[in-house]
């Protein structure tokens, strides 16, 4: 299966099961695009000729399902590639999981110097000038907790400094979409203020913030819950911790790794109860995603994956996920997920965590023409990347 890129013309795509962002499923459907952007939708034969016309349940089998192009708000690479090492590594990654069903994605960024993580962010900025499938960068780190580090190298964590945050922010020229941040730190809920002020999102994580200081922090206006459950004080009953205050709060976002590995399935599917249609289903990935075991980098830490599952060779730690979003999507569908709101977790609400919720996430009249192609067992067909997002 190849990806289709295709920016011009009209294209037919009918006989499928639509299932949309916003969780809503229509049988015997058809979608038209028009120069890369969604230009009707409709049900049975009523269709026109275009350009291109495909019958999905012909390319994809009977039950072929037709979603939204998926959209990743945090990975760090794939296909033996990292992103952190610049822009033909950022290429060959985002290739591998365009084949996957990501027709967008934002580049995450591991702990590094202040110096490191500029010349990155810029970089970043300067690669989506050319390539739209780029929604921007991901800061994860290093304003993070050394007690809840993950893969990250403690000896590179600091206290967030307006000046630090302000030369991060400037070298991304506003393409910054969201910060990571241990909010409990020294001058930590200032700098929630201070990014959030900038047009950026803050996600709370790599944490030892209890309910109150989550609390304090999503006031702030923080409203992303990094990998819910993992590098964070986990649910107690009288200890609520940041999970359940996240999902207290309607506003917040709850990225959640649904690999197996950083959550059982019976959590998976308690991640949706307690946040519906608040779920953003994130990869995580790695390097060695859509490659072998072996050995890898992830940023200054070293990294061994073996049956899949990446850990960090000097802590044990989990170290990202080998996942893509397709098997995220079966993995929370086998978790009792329903469907629509699976599909809706990896579409529509990270477009919307990230600002792109006007032309992202839905197959519907004016949102770019992104969509994945998908049989019964939700086995990726084909993909199509539409017109550059507006955001």
């Amino acid at each position: 299966m190849t990806p289709i890129t295709d920016f011009t013309g009209s294209r037919v795509i009918h006989s499928a099961r639509i299932v949309d962002g916003d969780g809503t499923v229509v049988e015997d459907a058809w979608v038209r695009f028009e120069d890369g952007i969604v230009a009707a939708r409709g049900t049975g034969a009523g269709w026109a000729d275009a350009d291109d016309v495909i019958d999905a349940a012909s390319a994809a089998g009977e039950g072929a399902i037709l979603a939204p192009g998926f959209i990743d708000m945090h990975g760090h690479g794939g296909a033996g590639s990292s992103y952190d090492d610049g822009a033909d590594a950022i290429r060959t990654a985002r290739a591998m999981h365009r084949s996957h069903g990501t027709t967008r994605a934002v580049i995450s960024l591991v702990t590094a110097t202040i110096d490191q993580l500029v010349g990155q962010l810029t970089d970043i900025a300067d690669l989506m000038r050319t390539d739209a499938d780029i929604l921007g960068s991901h800061l994860e780190g290093p304003f993070l907790d050394p007690g809840h580090h993950g893969a990250h190298e403690t000896s590179l964590l600091r206290h967030p400094e307006a000046a630090d945050i302000a030369r991060l922010l400037e070298a991304g020229r506003g393409t910054v979409r969201q910060v990571t941040i241990a909010p409990e730190l020294p001058g930590g809920l200032d700098a929630v203020r201070q990014i959030v002020a900038s047009g950026t999102a803050v996600a709370v994580g790599h944490t030892n913030a209890d309910a109150a200081i989550a609390a304090a922090a999503f006031d702030a206006g923080a409203s992303i819950l990094t990998h819910a459950f993992n590098a964070m004080n986990g649910i107690h009953h009288r200890a609520p911790g940041p999970i359940l205050t996240a999902a207290a709060e309607r506003g917040v976002v709850l990225e959640g790794i649904a690999d197996n590995f950083h959550l059982h399935p019976h959590v998976i599917h308690l991640l949706f109860d307690i946040a519906p249609g608040r779920v953003a289903l994130i990869t995580d990935a790695m390097a060695a995603a859509g490659s072998a075991d072996g050995h890898y980098d992830l940023g200054a830490v070293k990294v061994t994956v073996k049956d899949g599952m990446a850990r960090a060779d000097d802590t044990g730690s989990i170290a990202g996920s080998t996942l893509t979003q397709d098997i995220a999507l079966r993995r929370a569908v086998d978790a009792g997920v329903p469907l629509g709101e699976a599909v809706r977790a990896l579409t529509a609400t990270p477009a919307g965590a990230i600002g792109f919720d006007g032309s992202l996430g839905l197959l519907q009249s004016g949102h770019v023409a992104d969509a994945v192609l998908l049989d019964a067992d939700l086995t990726v067909h084909a993909v199509w990347t539409g017109a550059a997002p507006t955001r």
